[in-house]
């Protein structure tokens, strides 16, 4: 099993524009969701060709293409229907991250003294917990797809709840600003909710 998910996995990354490929399990493992992250225009084309190979390795998948542009909105769906936003990332000279995040008005600070990658992950994770959001998820990896900066910022979360591993990316010139918004793309794609007693600021 495992070597027909490496050959399906490596068939849809050979595909132009395809710069990262994940997969959404059900409870036996089994595959519910492919998702294809590309930069190429042409990504009606690249579903239909990814449908085509996904219904030989797995018909009852569903196939998702998301462009990376999209997925750098850095926002997240909370249960009432606002959006924890992305106001600000930085990190100082030291390396010491700060990232701001604005849900419903409240805003939260998260700060990580773990340069600008892994620090821009973890002051994200830590201003949403900071607005009561539930994060069932630690920091598997971070790292830029190819090590050279400016390229696509790939983030990996790991359920500690047993569940699936989750990834995101995102663009920016800015290695925190990346970090911080491939982070919020990684929690986009499963349903999060805040409390209603959730840190004010």
């Amino acid at each position: 099993m495992l070597r027909i998910e490496e050959d399906f996995e490596l068939e849809l990354r050979s595909l132009p524009g395809v710069l990262n490929v994940g997969f959404e399990r059900d409870e036996d493992g089994g595959v519910t969701t492919v998702t294809l992250v590309t930069n190429a225009p042409n990504r009606d084309e690249i579903t239909t060709v990814a449908q085509q190979i996904s219904a030989l390795y797995y018909p009852e998948a569903r196939v998702v293409v998301d462009d990376v542009n999209r997925l750098t909105e850095a926002t997240l769906g909370g249960r009432s229907g606002a959006r924890a936003a992305l106001v600000r990332a930085e990190c100082d000279g030291v390396g010491v991250c700060e990232v701001v995040l604005n849900y419903a008005g409240r805003l939260a600070t998260g700060r990580a003294p773990s340069g600008p990658l892994i620090g821009g992950v973890e002051a994200t994770l830590g201003a949403l917990r900071q607005l009561g959001f539930d994060i069932p998820f630690t920091l598997l990896s971070v790292s830029h797809m190819i090590a050279v900066r400016n390229w696509p910022v790939v983030v990996v979360l790991r359920s500690t709840q047993g569940g699936t591993d989750r990834f995101g990316i995102a663009q920016s010139d800015n290695d925190v600003l990346a970090a911080s918004r491939a982070t919020l793309s990684a929690l986009n794609r499963l349903p999060m909710s805040a409390h209603a007693n959730g840190a004010t600021h």
